[in-house]
């Protein structure tokens, strides 16, 4: 193994599932990654979460973060207000393979949700007492708490991708069509993909994250954020050289990550970190 210095170029989270994201300065790490990091997700009338692969339009549904709520915005649409400390009601939902308590945000955030994508959603909430756990498949048998996932990229990933683009005449995109929780410089093109442990040192003490699965992708890197529209501008790229043999051709793009030490503990933009870099 070797070591690498990289240091946090961006950190992201974004509070509703599939809803578009917010950047900040710093981040409040808990046990599933990111604090409000895809904390509330849209459901169809069965509890089965939605996303940008059925609803594209979810991604110009602009969250803001207060004190004491999350403020949603939409086109055409009236300011919905959630309190961050309160549910309407428990509720059941599906998310993948898992069926998880939940809690259910009441009727005016469903009515706003509906009348947005025109079809008959709820809005839930992660309940955080539920233990989903990371596949252990991924983790080397350590037990790791999951609300979705914490996500990472490299920049110069992104700046290959928008290179290839560019070559045939494509416009660039930016790094919220892959929703990263970090983008990371001082690493090569998908150098991440090698990364085994970043330990950051932070005011509080150690951080260390550990980078244990390929983010394997779907069609939402497709999706233009700013119009809520499907383009196929990236996935025709990508299948040109990110098909991944261990997910059977699968399209790989960024890292899962686990919280492994730092929970409680405050990352920030331009902090450094030691990777750690496997050659397997």
């Amino acid at each position: 193994m070797n070591e690498q210095t990289v240091s946090i170029a961006g950190l992201y989270v974004h509070p509703v599932k599939s809803c578009a994201r917010i950047e900040l300065e710093q981040a409040l790490l808990c046990e599933t990654g990111l604090e409000w990091d895809r904390q509330w997700m849209v459901v169809d009338e069965h509890g089965v979460f939605l996303s940008q692969r059925v609803e594209p339009r979810l991604a110009l549904v602009r969250p803001t973060l207060r004190t004491s709520d999350l403020m949603l915005r939409a086109p055409g649409m009236l300011t919905l207000h959630l309190a961050l400390d309160a549910i309407e009601r428990e509720a059941t939902v599906q998310v993948w393979n898992d069926t998880v308590r939940a809690g259910d945000m009441g009727d005016l955030a469903a009515q706003w949700f509906s009348d947005f994508l025109g079809r008959p959603v709820r809005l839930a909430r992660f309940d955080p007492d539920v233990q989903r756990l990371s596949d252990s498949r991924w983790t080397g048998g350590t037990t790791a708490l999951t609300a979705f996932a914490l996500l990472a990229l490299s920049s110069a990933s992104l700046a290959e991708l928008n290179r290839r683009l560019s070559a045939r005449g494509a416009e660039s995109v930016r790094s919220d069509r892959f929703r990263p929780n970090l983008v990371l410089d001082g690493l090569d093109s998908h150098g991440e993909d090698w990364i085994d442990r970043i330990e950051f040192d932070t005011d509080d003490g150690p951080v260390v994250l550990r980078f244990v699965k390929p983010c394997t992708r779907c069609s939402i890197p497709d999706v233009d954020p700013q119009r809520g529209e499907l383009d196929h501008a990236v996935g025709p790229e990508l299948s040109a050289y990110r098909a991944d043999p261990r997910f059977d051709g699968k399209l790989t793009f960024g890292m899962n990550a686990i919280v492994e030490q730092g929970v409680d503990r405050w990352l920030r933009v331009g902090a450094t970190g030691r990777a750690t870099i496997r050659f397997d």
